[in-house]
């Protein structure tokens, strides 16, 4: 892996920087100015729990391994919790079924509540 800089470079680098002089002035109350923009921006967006969690997914889902393995958690949570509605839903049916049957065998037989 080759290094980002090189010594000799950042010597030459160091003394052009020094030898540098801004002769710009700033303009009156700069400082005062860039602050207030940034009072500004803190006051027009302030962080809501929407925004960071947005935030956060966007930072997050950029990377497709992670991004896949979220969509693979959510199918496995929704195959998982559709099994078990499934599941409560056949057993009431089962039940009720049952008690249609015998209903239907004794129709003196007291029917049960499944509620």
């Amino acid at each position: 892996m080759k290094a980002n800089h090189e010594p000799e470079k950042d010597a030459s680098l160091d003394r052009l920087l020094q030898e540098w002089v801004v002769e710009e002035r700033l303009p009156p109350r700069f400082q005062e100015q860039v602050w207030h923009g940034i009072r500004q921006t803190e006051i027009q967006s302030p962080a809501n729990i929407r925004t960071l969690v947005a935030s956060l997914l966007e930072v997050v889902l950029s990377r497709p391994k992670v991004a896949y393995s979220y969509v693979s958690l959510l199918l496995v949570i929704g195959v998982t919790v559709g099994a078990w509605e499934a599941q409560k839903q056949n057993s009431r049916l089962e039940t009720s079924l049952g008690s249609r049957y015998l209903q239907s065998v004794d129709p003196f037989q007291a029917p049960a509540t499944d509620r």
